[in-house]
């Protein structure tokens, strides 16, 4: 009786095993795995710790289940919880649950590891490798100046998704970066790597209030505790290649709970970067003609191909010089403490229509600064002469002089002007250059001229400079 055979269908014995498996791995491998990152992200902390001008804080060294709650149980998170649950009859437990998930999904899992070492590999080498990758500018006395336990947020315009792997790996030697990163990114297993690069997920232009006052409870906290965030008031991609109309929804979470007598700094910093070509700079132009339609996913792909194939086979000829020049300039910090000092002003007790009037005037002046530090490189440069030239081919020579006339007017007006090898007659070739290559410029017998054609993406890169 005792060796009578049991029989259990196939589907069970193998579930039983994927249990087993599971539970092995939940108690014994995940603690282990946890535990070697953890050890590695501490003492890449204590490297990068005497190296940084802006220091990781305790708060983004927190357990991310322990900021989850923290926002969850915020005052002002439960009651707004508890008004929308009023306001649509839902059950406060149903509520309740809707924050944790909206926490669940704002929150990031900063991982030092994988900042510093991942990370800015991954940073360093892309945009070396796309780019010729300068910094024109840097206010260095201004930054050195900043209070050590203040909190830093870079302000910047939003040319390209590069943005926010040039900004990180640039500014890697003074901070780790906290974006804000739109819901395109929410895949797996692209939104594991983002959180434990320290950036928070958000739900551009949503009319969820309380959604809202999640984000602005952790956006306020995060700022509070010092932890150096980067923000793009422009909202999204810039589409025709001029700076957008701003947004300041997130600095007036940032200015809303800010102490003028407290002993942390708010810092913004003024941050414009500029590229000789944008990745998606045909794509963000496609968004403007509403008479296509999108393009379907398959057009895409053929695209992509044909644009990767364009690429192999200028690099098989030995003529493919990267995609130009992308630069970055560094402006002067606004201190928020000596801004309220000089208006004699604290945004925490003016009434909403008050503060967002001051609100606008302080974003609108970053942004003013933020677009006197956007580079003028030798693209933008070049096309802005071919342009006004209009069908008039031009030799290499009237180019560079009328070029020399642009920079002369650009330098007056205090423009941040990047020379390549500080040589002026590379800096034209290099632009002719990339324009011929990229078949937007038309060389005959040594006289260029634009191709009628390709007129608005040759304004495109004309409009990044424009407002200089």
């Amino acid at each position: 009786m005792l060796s009578s055979t049991v029989a259990v269908p196939w589907w069970l014995a193998l579930l039983v095993v994927a249990l087993a498996l599971w539970a092995l791995l939940d108690r014994l491998l995940w603690p282990t795995v946890r535990w070697m990152i953890r050890s590695r992200a501490n003492k890449v902390l204590d490297e990068v710790g005497a190296r940084l001008s802006i220091q990781i804080r305790p708060f983004q060294q927190t357990s991310r289940r322990a900021l989850i709650d923290r926002l969850v149980f915020d005052d002002k998170v439960q009651q707004a919880a508890s008004a929308h649950a009023a306001e649509h009859g839902m059950p406060r437990e149903v509520v309740q649950h809707v924050v944790e998930r909206y926490a669940r999904e704002i929150v990031p899992a900063f991982n030092a590891y994988f900042y510093f070492r991942i990370g800015y590999w991954l940073a360093k080498k892309v945009s070396r490798v796309l780019y010729r990758v300068r910094i024109g500018y840097s206010d260095e006395a201004g930054l050195a100046a900043v209070p050590a336990n203040a909190t830093v947020v870079f302000v910047m315009n939003h040319r390209s998704n590069m943005d926010y792997i040039l900004a990180a790996y640039l500014a890697a030697e003074k901070a780790a970066l906290s974006y804000a990163v739109g819901e395109w990114a929410q895949v797996w297993p692209l939104q594991q790597v983002i959180r434990a690069m320290g950036a928070y997920f958000v739900r551009r232009g949503s009319g969820d209030a309380l959604y809202r006052r999640v984000l602005e409870r952790y956006i306020a906290m995060a700022t509070a505790e010092g932890v150096t965030q980067a923000v793009y008031p422009e909202g999204g991609l810039t589409r025709d290649g001029a700076l957008r109309e701003p947004k300041f929804g997130v600095l007036d979470y940032m200015l809303r709970g800010f102490s003028p007598d407290g002993e942390r700094d708010l810092v913004f910093i003024p941050l414009g970067l500029n590229y000789d070509r944008v990745l998606e700079d045909r794509k963000q132009l496609s968004t403007l003609d509403h008479s296509g339609g999108k393009p379907r996913a398959l057009q895409t792909a053929l695209n992509t191909l044909r644009f990767l194939g364009t690429q192999l086979g200028l690099m098989l000829r030995s003529r493919w010089y990267r995609f130009g020049y992308a630069c970055v300039n560094f402006g002067t910090p606004v201190s928020i403490k000596a801004y309220c000092a000089a208006r004699q002003l604290d945004f925490r007790a003016l009434p909403r229509e008050a503060r967002a009037r001051e609100v606008s005037a302080l974003g609108h002046h970053l942004m003013a600064e933020v677009g006197q530090l956007i580079p003028v490189l030798p693209v933008p440069l070049v096309t802005r002469v071919l342009l006004a030239a209009g069908d008039t081919a031009l030799s290499s020579l009237e180019i560079k002089a009328r070029v020399s006339a642009e920079v002369d007017a650009l330098s007056r007006r205090n423009a941040r002007i990047y020379v390549p090898r500080s040589d002026w007659d590379y800096a034209v070739d290099a632009g002719l250059r990339m324009l011929t290559l990229r078949h937007l410029v038309i060389e005959n017998d040594g006289l260029y001229r634009i191709r009628p054609d390709e007129s608005a993406l040759l304004h495109y890169y004309a409009r990044s400079i424009a407002h200089l």
